[in-house]
């Protein structure tokens, strides 16, 4: 599934191509999503898009008379294409643009969702109670070190957890507590100050990074212009079960925490 940084990378890849530009049409092949493309989608035509912006994994396209929310699901992508381009298997959306072009979307899967809203995005219920940007100053350790207050649930579960931050998926969280030192089974609130300000600035350094190196190489992930993300080869731990760790040598243990793969070094991460 594409994360936060795959998301920005497709966000910046999109974004040169659709600003300033009119809206001719919107062809919707198939509506059946993860949730069903809405008749009002349609009220974009005509329309110009103001900007391209992110908020967690979802985009949103910002015209004068409502926003366009996308979410790539678990294989969606989208493409800039010329206007003409026939469809393929799986491209399920056009939004065809004045100036020749196109944004393509092909989700397999069709887990993502193309939604139509005129509020503000933040009365919207998909958006209205996520947690701050992690690459923002919102995210910050007293804001952290609040959220975890007397929480149980292991520190990889709340890192994840898009009220307490958003954005930070499964690969990054293996990747963000491996080079903090933290355990991923370890109690959210007994974690102090300090390993909560190491924890902060890698999540933030390690997110920054992905995204400067086009993303991660996912099986269903490809950039606007159709390249895999080039940061799978910088991982320590995530996917690496029972190799070696990159840091001590030790044997990297493989558990499940959530429904999800977790990974870690018992001696990098002892506390």
């Amino acid at each position: 599934m594409p994360e936060l940084p795959e998301v920005e990378v497709t966000r910046q890849g999109v974004s040169p191509f659709l600003v300033g530009q009119t809206v001719d049409q919107l062809i919707v092949r198939n509506s059946s999503l993860r949730w069903p493309v809405p008749d009002v989608a349609q009220n974009i035509v005509g329309q110009t898009i103001n900007s391209v912006r992110r908020r967690a994994k979802y985009l949103l396209i910002d015209t004068d008379a409502g926003i366009t929310i996308v979410h790539l699901g678990m294989s969606g992508s989208l493409r800039i294409l010329p206007r003409n381009t026939p469809p393929e298997k799986h491209d399920h959306i056009d939004l065809i643009l004045s100036n020749g072009r196109m944004l393509r979307y092909n989700d397999p899967r069709r887990f993502g969702a193309w939604l139509w809203y005129e509020l503000p995005e933040e009365a919207h219920p998909l958006l209205s109670k996520l947690g701050p940007e992690p690459l923002s100053d919102a995210f910050n350790t007293i804001q952290l070190q609040t959220a975890l207050a007397g929480k149980k649930k292991a520190i990889k579960l709340c890192l994840m957890d898009n009220h307490i931050v958003v954005g930070v998926g499964n690969i990054y969280a293996n990747e963000a507590l491996f080079a903090a030192g933290i355990h991923p089974q370890t109690a959210a609130g007994n974690i102090d100050i300090e390993r909560l300000t190491i924890l902060v600035n890698e999540v933030k350094l390690i997110l920054a990074h992905a995204i400067k190196q086009g993303g991660t190489t996912l099986k269903d992930f490809t950039n606007a212009d159709g390249k895999p993300g080039y940061f799978a080869q910088k991982l320590h731990v995530y996917g690496r079960g029972g190799q070696t760790c990159t840091a001590c040598g030790n044997l990297l243990s493989e558990i499940k925490l959530g429904q999800r793969t977790t990974v870690f070094c018992g001696v990098c991460q002892k506390r």
